[in-house]
């Protein structure tokens, strides 16, 4: 199965570098405007807009008919939430905003959760934890690693503060291409699964529930929600695969990402 996972080149790394730096920053440039009483379709069109003026192009729009340019996924939205002028932000809600940007045709797809105002504890809770699987599940990524792994490590921290691990959505092989091979599971056993190698690029993003696992899709046909209802947190790096750990290429500086090669 791994012959049809890419290896990229030194050249590519760097296109792909460049691309994971773009969508990094914006959601380092979106920081100011995610608060109480700004739409998610106003973020959508100042995310819009920087993406344009740097040269790249916002991958979701019309990507299978999806109509905005980022993903907004509010409280119980799992992911690919849309964004909407009529929906405000508001004390208390939880939001991960998704970006992909393609620029000189390689993709960067990046997310992170805000929490808006006071959050609850729960709220608090949920977002660190899934903040805490990703890293997790990019610690253990190096030559030789296999897929299993990162699913492994990532239950490891998600299961024992009783949350769950969504199973319809994973992470996946990015380059030239916005999902490729190979589908990276956020559980699994260790050991098992694709072996990772040097230049395979990819993402990691865990989605963690506070209730059910399962999700349902809406009648948009793209916004993902729990099943039943509760929190619903993510987040999202693009890594690429090196001989002893990995390149993240939508890294932004205000993580401490000193754990990884380490």
């Amino acid at each position: 199965m791994s012959k049809n996972i890419p290896i990229l080149n030194a050249d590519q790394i760097e296109k792909m570098q460049i691309a994971g730096k773009l969508a990094a920053d914006v959601l380092i440039m979106l920081d100011e405007y995610v608060k109480a009483g700004v739409s998610t379709g106003k973020l959508d069109d100042i995310a819009h807009q920087y993406i344009l003026d740097h040269g790249a192009i916002p991958a979701p729009l019309n990507y299978n008919g999806f109509p905005k340019s980022i993903c907004t996924s509010i409280n119980h939205v799992v992911c690919h939430g849309i964004p909407d002028h009529e929906r405000l932000l508001k004390d208390g809600d939880i939001i991960n905003i998704d970006i992909t940007v393609i620029k000189d045709s390689f993709y960067g797809d990046t997310s992170k959760m805000w929490i808006i105002g006071e959050g609850s504890v729960m709220a608090e809770r949920i977002c660190r934890v899934a903040q805490e699987a990703l890293y997790a599940g990019m610690k253990v990524v190096k030559n030789g690693a296999r897929l299993g792994d990162i699913g492994a490590a990532i239950q490891k921290v998600v299961e024992p503060e009783r949350f769950s691990i969504v199973r319809e959505f994973c992470g996946h092989g990015i380059g030239e291409t916005f999902h490729a091979e190979p589908q990276v599971l956020h559980y699994g056993k260790a050991g098992t699964g694709v072996e990772l190698k040097t230049g395979m690029a990819f993402t990691i993003e865990p989605m963690i529930n506070q209730g059910v696992w399962q999700t349902k899709v809406m009648k948009d046909g793209w916004t993902a929600i729990t099943k039943d209802r509760k929190l619903s947190a993510q987040w999202e790096h693009t890594l690429i695969v090196t001989d002893n750990g990995c390149i993240v290429t939508t890294a932004r500086p205000e993580e401490d990402l000193s754990f990884l090669n380490s």
